[in-house]
This record gives C-alpha cells, structure tokens and sequence, in this order.
C-alpha cells in the first residue's frame, strides 16, 4: 500500500490557480515546476494569454532548449489557436474560462477567432525557436556588426571536430619555429597520451569562452597569469619545480650533521632501516647531486602513496642513535611534506601553463580556420550574439532595433541555461525594466525550469544559475516597480501515487536532496492521478557467480559459457516483457494490454548494457526501436556500403570485395565464396570472379551488377553513386529485408552524411570514405517516433520523454571522476581561472580540493539524474542492478533507492523469497489514461503499384544529350597508380596530345616537334620510350587508309548539335574529315585499355558515335559516313560497322 502523504495541502483547483497565475501576462514569472507538473502547459498558456491580451506574435520571443521542444510547442499553439476558429460560443467560452480563469469578454471570444489567421499573416510566424536558433538570426542581421561575414553558416559537431583536428595539425607544425610554444607542446606530451591529448584540446575549444576572457583580462602577458596561477597554488611567482628541490637540497651544517649521525645508527638496525640509513647518508654526502637524489631520499621517509612512514626508525637502530633521532627524523619528515606538496602545486602550474599557451595558440588557429571559410560553430552563435550585445558604442543600437520588436521573453528549460546563453538573455531584456522602452506597454520576462533536473552540466550547466538569475530579474523588476511573482509548481499530472511516494522518500534525507533542491525546499510532489493504478518493483541486484576453479592438471575440453550479471539481468527484463505481452497483461490505468511502445529502458551510460539489452529483447521476437545514438560507422549496412565503395575505388581489394559478396546486397554464403577465392593462385578475388561468372547464376548477377557499379562510381559524386545503389538497384531492400526495418535509419543518415561532405569538400569517393572512417560520427536517433516499439535510452536522452513502464537496471555504478580542466573562482571580480595537472600524481593541494569539489558536484549531479529517471515513469517503475567483479560503487542509485523501499515498501505478491520489494497502488477510480483509439496500432495500407515502378522518362532532358558523356555506364579509365608507376598511363595520354597537334603541321616538321614535345623533362621518359611514342603516333598519322583524316582537308575538334528523336545533341568531334564521297569520323579514347574485338567495345562508345553519325546523316544524307575509335593506349585504330552502329542509335 502506499504510504499516507501530507496531499491534502493542495487541491487540483489550487493546482489549477497556480497555472493560472504563472501564465498572467501582467507579470513577470519564474517558475520551479517539479517533474510532469505541466510546464509546457503553462508556458504554452502564457504565450495563448499574450495573444488573447493583444501583443503581436512578433514581440513574443520564447527560447527553448531543443529543436524537438520548439515544434512540439508550436503545434499545440497551432492547435489551440484551431480549435478556437471552430468552436462554438459555448466550447470557446469554455475554453478561455479554463484558460485564464474568468468568464471572457465578447471581444475576447472576437479575439480569439482571430488570433490564428493573425498568427499565419504574421511574417516568420510565432517566434519559438532555441537560444542557437535565435543568435542566428540575430547575427544574419547584424553580420557587420557581429564582425563576421554575412554569408557565414553554420556547422554541426562532426565537421568542427573535423576542423578541430586541422586546428591542431597547423598549431603542431607552427610549434617548429615557435620556441615557446615547442617548448609547453614538448612539456604536455611528456605527461599525457595521444588519446588524452586530442580529449584535453577538444576540452579547450569547448571552454573557449572562458579562455577568451582569461587571455583578455590579462590582455596577453603570461607573467601575469602565471603569477594569479602562482598565487592560487600557494607559491612565490619565481618559484618552480627546480627552484623549490634547490631550496629543498640547501641543508646547513648542523641539519646536515644530525641527520648523518642519526643515518649511521640506522645502518646498524634493522634491514629496513639499514636501507633507509644508506640512502640518508648518501643524500647527505652528496652535495651537488642532492637535486638528482632527492626523490630517492624522500623515499626514507613516505610510502608509495605518499603518506609518512608510521615508524621512521625502529627500536634497535634507535637505542644507538642519539635520544632526538626520533625528532630529527620527524622534522625532517615535516618538513620534506612541505617540500613535495609545493613541487606538486609546481608541476600543476606548470602544466596549467604549457596547456594555456597551447590553448591559446588552439582557439585562435581553430577560430582563424572557421573564419576563414566562413564558418561559426554553435558555440560561436552564443558568443557573438553575446559580444555583440554588449560592444561599447553599437550595443545600444542593436538593442534599439530590437527594442521595436520584443515585449516578451520566456525561457523554457532555465535551468539548462549556461551562464553564456543567460548574458544573452539578460541584454535582451535589459531594457524591460529600465522604463525607456521603445513603447510604453508592460513587458514582460517569464522562465520555468527546475534545478532538480539540471543534468547537463557538460554543456556548462549549473543548478545554481537558476537561482541566481532568478534573484537577477527579481532584483530588476524590484527595482523598475515591475509586478514579480516568483511560483512553484508540485502537483504531478504525470506518475501515479507509488512512483512519487518513493521519490520523495529517496530524496527526503538532507544527503540524498543535496544539490537537487537550495535554501531548505523538500522535494515533495502532489499527485493529481490518486486512485490510478500504479507499481514500484525493486529486484535483488545480480551479482557474479562464484567461479568454479578447473583445476591445475584439468585439460581444457569442456566449453564453458558464462553468464556475466548484466547479461542475465538482460534476459530477465526481456522476459518480463515477453511474458506481459504473450498472456497479455493489462495497464489498468489506461484499461488496455501492455503494448512494447509503453516501455522505456533508462541506463547511466551507452557502453556495455544497452547492446545486451537490446539483444536480449531481439532474441525474443520483441520490437525494439535500438539505442537513441549510434555510431554509423559500426552499423552493419553502412559497413556494407563502406565495403563496395572501397571495392568500387580498388577492385584488388579482396577484403572489401568478399565483405560485399557476403552482404545482403548479393547473398552469397561460405560455399559460394570459397568456390571463387579457392585455387586462384595469384589472381585477386575480383578476376577470379570474372573468370568463374559462368559457373552459377548469382556469380554472373554479382559480376555484371559490380562491374555497373564501378562504372558508376567513376562518374558519380557520393551522394548520387550510394543513392543509385541503394535505390534503383534495390541495395536498400536488401538491406532491410536481412537487417529489419531499423537498418533504414543508419542508410538515411548515411546519405545525408554523403550530402554533407558533398557541401564542404569536391565530391570524391574515396575522399568520402576516408572522411567518414577517420572520424566516429554519433547519430543522435529520435525514439519518439510513435512506433510501438520498446525504447532503450540514456537518461540524458530521455529528458522530456515519459512512458507508462520504465525499467532502471543499471542503478550500480556511480560517476566517475574527471581527469579535465578544473575551474576555480579567484580574485574580487571571481574571475575564473583554470587548474589542470597533468597526472594524479601532480596534483597540488588546492588542485586537489578543486578535484574533491567537483567530485561533489558530480556526486549531486548523478542524483539529479535518478531524480529524472524515476520520474519518466507514468504508472510502473521496476528497478534492477548488476554488480561486476568488484561489487557495487559506495552511494550508488541502487543503495539510495533500497533504503526507502524497505520502509515504505514490502514483499512482493507471490514473493518466493527472491527478495523483491514493491510498493503498490490499486485502480479504484475510472481509468484516466482510457485511448479512445490505439495509438500503436499498425496502420495496414497497401502501397499503390507505381511505387516499386522506376520513373518515367522524361519528355525531355533538362539538359542537351552529351554524346562524349553518355547517359549508361562507362568503362573505368586505366589507373595512373600501378606495376610501371603510371608509365602507360602517360604513354596514352602523350599520344593523344601528339594526335591533336601534329596534323596541323607538314608531314616533314612532325617528327622534330614530336620529339621536343616528349622530350619535356616533366614526363620522365627515356630515349627509347620517347622514340617509340613518336614512331607508333606517325604510324598512325601516315597510315595509307586513314592518312586524309590528319591531312589538311581534315578537321579536329569539330562541334556538333542537333536533334535526333526525342534527345537534343551537343557534342565535338575529335577528327572529322568531309570528302565529296563521305564522311569520316574519328575518336579518341584515352586513358582505358583497348579491346582486342570490335565485341568488347562498350555499348557507351558505340552510341557515342552512333548519334555523331546519325547527326551528320542529317547534314550529309547522300554521302555514306565512316566511324572509327583510336585507343591512344596502343595506339589501335578499329573501325566500327555501321550495321553495329545503326542498331545502337538511342
């Protein structure tokens, strides 16, 4: 049973008048609105009331923190402003009742008919957009301004990680001639991995607001900020490592001498001090390597740890030493304790310093890529539009434009909101309460959030803000005599009473509720769904089984199959749901079977538990909708794609080619592939396939349709080559019949990835598939879809997202610790200064105390999180857990959820002593949550016919028809890369130039100027090479049949146009000569290996030269017209009879 609660205090219709009052638009409102309390309501209300009370839609400005938020927003906005327009008298005055709590006016019911044609008019609509949304149009507005140029755009994550790591190549080569920059490049990568390089400078592109105001502030001298640095870390501002283990070594003789005598009498004690004697007396006389020999020395005195050794000399050395051995030792001790910490905050000042000096040279270069190529990333929007608000002599006339626009701010998520995007808000609004507006009305600022569900403290998000802007505007309203009403809302419309009585117990402790809620607030939710069913489940956590020991001398014949916890605890929620959906479990509340798009599976962290889960619910024929992020390069039908891309670009690759083969693209099993690849000796897979296609059916259809798409892959861009592939080939009905229908959304994403390389760089294939491998694109997925499928996500992806049944299983693991740049407030103006050693083991003391602080906030931050998770659940939450080899992390979810479940909660029905506590509440009211239809119902529409049809020609081509660029697949050109080296790669190409130029000079002139031509020291040909190009180009130009077309009568590059059929022609003849008896024509091919039969000739080059001879047919009807290919490659000169050309005219 649920636990009496103190829920009398407030009522639905006192619930309801709070929503009332925050939505006035009289008042500026800040709003603590716990979990499923119906802030978007309210804030969706508040823009209705602004409408309604007559403000334009393009005064009111509301920010929200995703794109997703902004349209949901805008849809129920469009939605009520609908309904408003249809309604009758008495549903409209309903309406607006329930809307702003008094009976309305004639003239506002007029109003409100109107207010959704007011808005459609309204250029650009109801402004309700993210804060990065905003600062984009403003910067498009103000671009001269902003200094920035105008037409700059915007770019997404992966690309500026992509110029991140540009950034850090030109840094890293400029670090050749700069001293001091070599020198801190020098010092960091002795300290920390590569890995951890390339994380610390993402770090400080990310913190390069903070960075840019550090550098101004002390306008670039690094003595000054080294001295702040200095200053935090307790040392003089001379002082470093070498200068403190300088001081450290300096003994005077006295010091000196009893520290000897006390050494010699350890020599003769026992072993361990005799070791720890030796290295004293050895320290002691050795002068001037004592600096060498201090950590050695220091030893003697601290464990490994660093702690001081409990005994510094023991009884038997002792009775030999003098009676203040004990304390000589002891002040020595205390005094190298002193001598260690001060080189540790050394060490951390001097890799704060060389990481600053890198940063600063990192953000500017990172800055100078963007700016250069007219770029801004999304933290640049909130800088600039943050600059620009406030730049000295053109901030008052930004705010002036703007001030004719704006009377309304309302921010959704505030506590979200980072410090940044706050300052941006807060110049916009600033002139609100300064009674010197552009108009004389009331404006108004309103903000909802909740610092109980601050989760995003790696976008710079801090719970403290929220209320220290909230003090910031009621400061301001104070001041302007502005109406300020600060509200909370508590009363839940979303969990039922068991889910809300357990989180108010986990979190009524003052430990538990630290960090969630400020100035002694409880956490205490209102349900408003009393007398809905609901249920609480904690499970037993799963823990290791012991493992069985083999035995030395066992051999290893038995295969053993171990279940590791998290896996077992997989299969039990997969069972679970299995089960409810077989025997058709009912959700009472909504008096309907448990569907699997009622169910949300929340985990901490991506790694590990979401793939077992998501396997686990697979086996069981479960839908799943997969994971809410995904790396695509790991995707098995974008590794498919990867695969024949690779294969298309080199055919010898074998790897690539049987990856292929295997995939859903073509099928073939173990069988098939190792009849191709056995016995081939040296031949690569791709001719073997060639040479066997006859052998099998599939074979032939895998060798023509690969040999397609090569030749398709030379003339496509990626976008067009993957899209052809995928889609008149039917690659991605392939692919989604062996993979299910999720294998779609990694094939979208990956097109659009192709349109997006396509916009930043020349379409390549093999440049895109080197951009897309080098870097791990992560595909944030959007699960709320509305597909009745079972969602498996991370807290911080399900913020905003609710479900009937949540699952949280992964409850043992706390936070862990960050090894990044620490931050601490300093100086009267709390400028932020940053500490960041390198290692643990240089951590100084006050970096160590910023460490623990931040060790706080996680700790506060993890349970925030909890906060969130528990409450996505509307009707039942089941809680899980799996311990690894070490057991469960001290204070993690599990620990703080199963203290309250045992004293609220009990043992479950039908509990057969497995442990489970729940905590349960019966349907004794009609059910609340009743669909009048299935939501997840399947939509059964048969697909019309035409859509597995290919389109229809068109009439006519967009553009003229191109005979030299054929609509069909051309054969692949001969690589330049190769056994010669690229040798008769050139050799075509030579031959070619000589067969344009040297017709037009006298037969006795060619051979000279053919030789200074090859002769040109750029082609690298050897004597013989070059006489032998010469020797075959004049075969051909002197050959008896062909000579007239090189002769002077002959014409080269001839251009034609005409029309033939339904195709318009524009094209230009290589060599073309007109005689009173016929007409001969004459093409190049250049560059692609000639064929040994007029057969092999591909069908391209055939109606190439069947629409130049069908054109000329037409200028010369009476004359009969020959056509010939010369493959520069040989040279080989073929002519093409015309009974084969006539059939091949398009």
């Amino acid at each position: 049973m649920v636990p009496r609660r103190r829920w009398h205090r407030m009522t639905p219709h006192s619930a309801t008048e709070r929503q009332i009052a925050a939505s006035d638009p009289s008042a500026s409102v800040w709003v603590s609105a716990s979990a499923g309390t119906g802030k978007t309501r309210v804030l969706t209300d508040r823009v209705l009331r602004l409408l309604l009370s007559g403000s334009a839609p393009d005064q009111i400005l509301c920010l929200t923190f995703t794109r997703a938020a902004a349209a949901e927003m805008a849809n129920r906005l469009h939605g009520d402003l609908s309904n408003w327009v249809v309604l009758d008298d008495s549903g409209l005055r309903q309406a607006l009742l329930g809307l702003t709590g008094r009976v309305p006016t004639e003239e506002e019911m007029e109003q409100a008919r109107r207010l959704f044609a007011i808005v459609l008019d309204s250029p650009g609509g109801l402004k309700i957009q993210t804060i990065h949304a905003f600062c984009e149009s403003l910067l498009s507005r103000f671009p001269l301004e902003s200094d920035i140029p105008p037409h700059f755009s915007v770019i997404d994550e992966r690309t500026s990680t992509e110029l991140l790591r540009e950034a850090r190549d030109q840094v890293l080569t400029r670090a050749r001639e700069d001293v001091a920059l070599a020198k801190s490049l020098q010092h960091l990568t002795a300290q920390v991995s590569e890995d951890r390089f390339s994380a610390v400078a993402q770090e400080l592109t990310t913190e390069r607001a903070r960075l840019e105001r550090l550098f101004g502030r002390f306008d670039g001298s690094w003595s000054a900020l080294s001295t702040v640095i200095a200053e935090i870390l307790g040392l003089e501002a001379d002082e470093d490592e070498t200068t403190i283990i300088e001081a450290a070594c300096d003994l005077n003789e006295t010091e000196a001498a009893a520290l000897r005598q006390v050494a010699d009498a350890m020599m003769h004690g026992g072993k361990t001090d005799q070791r720890h004697g030796e290295i004293i007396a050895s320290w002691i006389d050795a002068n001037e390597s004592r600096p060498e020999l201090l950590s050695a020395y220091m030893s003697a005195f601290f464990t490994a740890e660093g702690s001081t050794r409990a005994r510094l000399i023991h009884k038997n050395a002792l009775e030999r030493a003098n009676d203040d051995a004990g304390q000589v030792l002891a002040e020595e001790a205390s005094r190298l304790e002193i001598i260690g910490s001060k080189m540790k905050a050394a060490q951390t000042a001097a890799d704060t310093m060389a990481l600053l000096r890198l940063g600063y040279a990192l953000v500017n270069t990172y800055g100078g890529v963007k700016h250069g190529r007219a770029l801004l990333d999304y933290d640049d929007l909130i800088t600039f539009a943050r600059q620009l608000l406030s730049r000295p002599g053109i901030a008052p006339w930004i705010l002036y434009k703007l001030d004719g626009g704006l009377d309304h701010v309302l921010v959704d998520e505030a506590q979200d909101t980072n410090e940044e995007q706050w300052r941006v808000i807060a110049a916009l609004t600033d002139e609100f309460f300064s009674g010197q507006g552009a108009r004389e009305r009331r404006r108004t600022v309103f903000a909802v959030g909740d610092a109980k569900q601050s989760i995003y403290s790696f976008q710079r998000a801090d719970p403290q803000l929220f209320a220290e802007w909230r003090s910031h505007f009621a400061t301001r309203a104070g001041d302007a005599s502005e109406d300020w009403r600060p509200l909370e809302l508590v009363h839940s419309y979303r969990s039922t009473p068991p889910v809300l009585s357990l989180v108010d117990e986990v979190f009524r402790s003052s430990e538990a509720k630290a960090g969630l809620v400020f100035d002694g607030v409880e956490v205490d939710h209102i349900p408003h769904r009393v007398g809905q069913s609901g249920l609480v489940q904690l499970w037993p956590v799963d823990a290791p089984d012991d493992a069985e020991d083999p035995g030395v001398w066992e051999p290893p014949l038995a295969q053993h199959h171990d279940v590791t916890p998290s896996v077992r605890l997989a299969q039990r929620i997969a069972s679970t749901i299995g089960d409810w959906l077989q025997r058709g479990e009912v959700l009472e509340s909504r008096a309907r079977k448990i569907q699997p798009g009622d169910i949300m599976i929340l985990v901490q962290r991506r790694a590990g538990f979401i793939d077992e889960m998501v396997r686990a619910l697979k086996q069981l024929d479960i839908p799943v909708a997969g994971t809410d992020r995904m790396i695509l390069t790991e995707q098995l039908p974008v590794m498919d794609l990867i695969s024949l891309g690779r294969f298309a670009n080199l055919p010898d690759d074998d790897l690539s080619l049987a990856e292929v083969l295997k995939s859903p693209l073509f099928g073939f099993d173990d069988d098939d592939l190792f009849n191709i690849a056995w016995n081939r000796k040296a031949q690569s897979l791709w001719a073997a396939l060639l040479e066997r296609r006859h052998t099998a059916p599939a074979y032939d259809v895998a060798a023509r349709t690969l040999q397609e798409f090569r030749e398709a892959a030379e003339r496509s861009a990626p976008y067009e080559f993957f899209a052809s592939v995928l889609g008149p080939a039917g690659g991605r009905r392939k692919l989604a019949a062996r993979l299910g229908a999720e294998a779609n959304d990694p094939i979208d994403e990956f097109l659009a990835l192709c349109l997006q390389y396509e916009r930043l760089h020349a379409p390549s294939l093999e440049g895109f598939l080197h951009w897309v491998e080098t870097a791990e694109t992560e595909i944030k997925r959007d699960l709320e879809l509305g597909r009745n499928e079972v969602r498996v996500l991370t807290v911080h992806g399900a913020k905003g997202l609710q479900a009937p049944i949540v699952f949280l299983p992964d409850t043992c693991r706390t936070a862990r610790d960050s090894n990044g740049i620490r931050w601490i407030q300093h100086g009267s103006d709390e400028q932020s200064i940053p500490l960041w050693p390198a290692r643990r083991d240089r951590e100084g003391e006050k970096a160590r105390e910023v460490r623990n602080a931040d060790r706080i906030a996680q700790d506060q931050e993890s349970r925030r999180l909890l906060y969130v998770a528990l409450t996505r659940a509307e009707d039942r939450l089941y809680i899980g857990g799996f311990e690894g080899g070490r057991g469960r992390a001290a204070g993690c979810w599990y620990d703080l959820i199963a203290g309250p479940m045992q004293e609220i909660g009990r043992p479950a029905d039908g509990d057969d002593g497995s442990g489970v506590q729940e905590l349960r509440g019966d349907q004794i009211k009609p059910p609340d949550r009743r669909a009048t239809s299935d939501a997840h119902a399947p939509i059964d529409v048969p697909l019309p016919s035409w859509v597995q049809c290919p389109a229809p020609a068109e009439p006519s081509p967009p553009s003229p028809l191109v005979p030299s660029k054929p609509e069909g697949p051309e054969p692949p050109v001969r690589s330049p890369m190769g056994p010669d080296d690229g040798a008769r790669f050139r050799r075509g190409r030579l031959i070619h130039r000589l067969l344009e130029l040297l017709p037009e000079l006298e037969p006795g002139d060619r051979p000279a100027a053919a030789m200074q031509l090859v002769s040109n020291p750029q082609y690298e040909l050897k004597p013989e090479a070059r006489q032998e190009i010469i020797d075959v180009t004049l075969a051909v130009l002197n050959d008896s049949e062909f000579a007239p077309l090189f002769g002077p009568n002959s014409q080269a590059e001839v251009a034609i146009a005409g029309v033939e059929g339904e195709f318009v022609i524009s094209g230009q003849i290589d060599r073309l000569l007109v005689t009173d008896e016929s007409v001969l024509i004459i093409d190049y091919k250049s560059d692609r290996p000639a064929p040994d039969t007029v057969d092999g000739v591909p069908r391209s080059y055939l109606q190439q030269l069947a629409v130049y001879r069908a054109t000329l047919g037409k200028i010369y009807p009476s004359r009969p017209i020959r056509c010939a290919l010369l493959w520069t490659d040989g040279p080989d000169l073929m002519e093409i009879d015309s009974a084969l050309l006539s059939a091949c005219v398009p």
